[in-house]
């Protein structure tokens, strides 16, 4: 056949090639690149620094949103009964103000009372123990006399004291910050409560698509509405926790109804730091009890009946009122705990739970992260 031909008929295809034109390969998105862990560990660490070093700034901003949390769910009953939401704030922060006003005077006069007594009756306590343990001392005693000899040394014990000067007008000079963080607060609070929802809105009206701009705002009144009932909830509760513990206390017991009302209001504020508050009272009842009374079976009675209430509230009527949705796993909230407390002290403590029932109903809203609202739960 001539050239022609086979120039005519083209080129013969080969055993297993595609005619067609060889096919495209599907696109393969890049992974996403990880940060080394050296690089996770330092923002950490520079994370928690911030937080501790900027504290004075950001605790005023948690506590305002804390109590705006609280009474938020005040504020929608009253919108209800058309009051402005202005007035409305306005009236539920007048009235926390007078609440704890009139509480705080009456705690006061048994407040200092114990303060003044204290240290003279854990003397007593001392020196009562001292008598206990005494047989402990001797045998400790005559084991280093034993040991001493043994070694044929002169081993002579030196004890270095510090003294601290006191300064009477370090309080005087911190009474002006204590009062402007007072009045942060205050102010925070009241902002939140009558411009929350406008700076809600402002803030989403930033997104780009009208889709995520309605996916966002179910997800935030959600989230709102959730930890507001949460910290709304769980706020009646303590209370009603310390003022049982008040009412048993002078009812039962005897305590006046001032000093009464100072450890149920105690037992209150305790009671927002699972596990670690409720040892504290724990402590606290027993040394009130010793300070108290003589009888060691009426000096244990206290504590007792703050542990039999504490356990018939973590263990009936929380998961009872609040069911099973704002549980969060021990671990993860003694971790929060240590954390927020080392951090923050006092305050930290009171804001764990709060914040990580935040986080987790966050997590448990965006898609693709309710995985970590599980670990949390």
């Amino acid at each position: 056949m001539s050239s022609g031909d086979e120039t005519l008929r083209g080129p013969v295809p080969v055993p297993g090639d595609d005619p067609t034109g060889p096919a495209e390969e599907p696109q393969v998105p890049p992974p996403r690149p990880r940060a080394p862990t050296a690089v996770v560990v330092l923002a950490c660490l520079a994370m928690g620094y911030t937080l501790w070093a900027a504290q004075g700034v950001i605790l005023p901003v948690l506590l305002g949103m804390f109590f705006a949390l609280v009474g938020n769910p005040v504020i929608r009953l009253l919108r209800r009964l058309y009051v402005p939401r202005f007035l409305a704030a306005l009236l539920v922060v007048a009235g926390g103000i007078a609440g704890t006003g009139l509480l705080g005077k009456q705690l006061l006069a048994p407040a200092v009372d114990w303060m003044q007594e204290a240290p003279r009756q854990m003397r007593q306590v001392g020196r009562e123990l001292g008598k206990l343990a005494k047989p402990v001392h001797e045998a400790n005693r005559v084991a280093e006399d034993i040991a001493r000899q043994a070694s044929g040394g002169d081993a002579r014990k030196v004890e270095v004291v510090r003294t601290v000067p006191d300064d009477p007008y370090a309080l005087l000079m911190r009474a002006p910050q204590v009062l402007g963080s007072v009045l942060a607060v205050v102010l925070l609070t009241f902002f939140f409560m009558v411009f929350g929802e406008d700076l809600q809105r402002r803030a989403i009206a930033l997104l780009p698509t009208r889709q995520r701009k309605k996916m966002t705002v179910e997800i935030m009144q959600a989230i709102e509405h959730d930890v507001s009932r949460y910290v709304f909830t769980i706020s009646l509760i303590n209370a009603g926790v310390g003022l049982v513990l008040a009412a048993v206390l002078h009812f039962a017991l005897g305590l006046d109804v001032p000093e009464a009302l100072l450890w149920g209001t105690i037992a209150m504020l305790l009671n927002f730091a699972p596990y670690v508050g409720p040892a504290i009272g724990v402590v606290l009842m027993l040394l009130m009890g010793f300070v108290t009374w003589d009888e060691v079976g009426r000096s244990l009675l206290p504590a007792a009946i703050y542990l039999g209430l504490h356990t018939l509230e973590g263990q009936l009527v929380t998961p009872l009122v609040l069911g099973q949705r704002m549980q969060l796993s021990p671990l993860v909230l003694i971790l929060a705990l240590l954390l927020f407390g080392w951090l923050w002290g006092i305050v930290g403590l009171l804001l764990a739970v709060p914040l990580l029932v935040c986080v987790k109903r966050v997590l448990a809203r965006i898609e693709g992260m309710d995985g970590w609202a599980r670990l949390l739960g």
